[in-house]
C-alpha cells in the first residue's frame, strides 16, 4: 500500500461560520473543482447525514464526510478544510449537539485507496500537536504548511 499524499489544492481555511450542509459543500469544493468527484458525491454526503445523523463526527472537532464511490468518485482524494468557527451538527440520539472545525472529505475509489487514505487521516488525528496547530491556524497557507510538513 502506498503512502497517500494530499493535493495541496484541496487544503482550505475558512473564516466564516456556516451550517453543516454548507460546510460539507465548501470542504468538498476542491475535490469537485479538481475532478476528483462529481456534484452528486457532495449531494450524497449531505443525504447520508440527513438519513443517518452526524455519524461523520469521528473525533473531537473532526468530521469525515464521505459517501460510496459509485456516488460520483472519479479518482481517490482527500480535501481538508479548517473552519475558524465551530460548525454545529444535528442533535444525536441523546439530544446533544456536537460541532466540528476540521472537515476531511474522503473520496475513495476502492477499498485499497480507502485504507491508505484512512491511515493518513488516522495519523493526523492521532497527532495531538498537529490537531491543536490546525485548530489554531490563522490562514490557508498555515494549514497547508502544517499538513505538508506532517507528510514528510
Amino acid at each position: 500500500m502506498t503512502d497517500f499524499q494530499v493535493d495541496t489544492r484541496c487544503i482550505q481555511w475558512q473564516k466564516e461560520a456556516v451550517n453543516w450542509r454548507e460546510a460539507i459543500a465548501v470542504s468538498a469544493e476542491p475535490l469537485v473543482q479538481n475532478n476528483y468527484v462529481a456534484d452528486s458525491y457532495v449531494e450524497a454526503m449531505i443525504s447520508n447525514i440527513d438519513e443517518l445523523g452526524p455519524y461523520i463526527l469521528i473525533a473531537p472537532n473532526v468530521a469525515l464526510p464521505h459517501a460510496r464511490p459509485e456516488n460520483g468518485v472519479s479518482r481517490a482524494g482527500i480535501s481538508l478544510t479548517v473552519f475558524q468557527e465551530p460548525v454545529p451538527f444535528p442533535a444525536d440520539s441523546e439530544g446533544s449537539v456536537k460541532t466540528a472545525r476540521v472537515f476531511i472529505c474522503l473520496a475513495a475509489v476502492d477499498s485499497d485507496s480507502h485504507l491508505s487514505m484512512l491511515q493518513k487521516i488516522s495519523g493526523w488525528i492521532d497527532d495531538s500537536n498537529l490537531m491543536k496547530d490546525l485548530l489554531h491556524a490563522g490562514s490557508e497557507d498555515e494549514v497547508k504548511q502544517l499538513l505538508t510538513s506532517s507528510q514528510n
